[in-house]
């Protein structure tokens, strides 16, 4: 049995979950701008980025 499309839906939720945090976030718009067309780009390794590196929302 192949989980290929469960692993892209997957992804997809990691992937609209950090936009949504982006978007969010108190970073400047440009910042912003640059990490959602990362994370679009680039879905898997955008959001692992996204998750060590990016912005926070600033709430715990």
């Amino acid at each position: 049995m192949e989980y290929r499309g469960l692993w892209g839906l997957l992804v997809l939720i990691a992937d609209v979950w950090a936009i949504v945090n982006i978007v969010q976030s108190s970073a400047d718009t440009g910042k912003k701008v640059l990490w959602v067309v990362l994370v679009i780009v680039l879905p898997l390794l955008g959001f692992l980025l996204w998750l060590l590196l990016g912005p926070r929302t600033g709430r715990a």
